[in-house]
């Protein structure tokens, strides 16, 4: 395929909405992916006068920088992380009994989760004994490779 040819496809891809794109001619495929990073919406809420004026004297044309929620406090206990970028599930089908359950004990090598990647299912273990004190992630929720997932204490 022509070197100007794939430039103008890509172009094409920044410039719209979608995410992917693909082409065949003859054996020759070529697939174009974007990755368009979540939306992070504030909900509008009453702020102290001193916020209201920093938000009011941000010029119009300053970069939109994403607000991430507060952080809960940092459980104590060892953090099981996602091996992988995927979707996150808590039981092997929908509506099942999920693998575990807040403050129920585990043993190194019992499956935890699911993470859905590239419509593999990968069975996410533990990797210590340990007690369940925080699972981090809702079900059905995307995450991210070194993402906390449970923290086991």
């Amino acid at each position: 395929m022509d070197l100007r040819k794939l430039k103008t496809l890509i172009d094409l891809v920044e410039g719209s909405g979608i995410a992917e794109l693909e082409i065949s001619e003859g054996e020759e495929r070529v697939r174009i992916t974007r990755t368009v990073a979540p939306a992070q919406y504030v909900q509008a809420s009453p702020q102290p006068q001193y916020q209201q004026q920093v938000v009011a004297a941000t010029p119009a044309a300053a970069p939109i920088v994403a607000v991430e929620p507060a952080q809960p406090a940092a459980a104590t206990g060892h953090a099981v992380k996602s091996p992988m970028v995927g979707t996150f599930y808590r039981s092997a089908t929908p509506g099942a009994k999920p693998f575990v359950e807040l403050g129920q004990a585990v043993k190194s090598g019992e499956t935890l989760c699911i993470i859905e990647a590239m419509k593999l299912l990968n069975e996410i273990e533990a990797d210590q004994s340990g007690v369940i004190t925080a699972i981090l992630v809702e079900n059905g929720q995307p995450v991210e490779f070194g993402q906390p997932l449970f923290t086991i204490g």
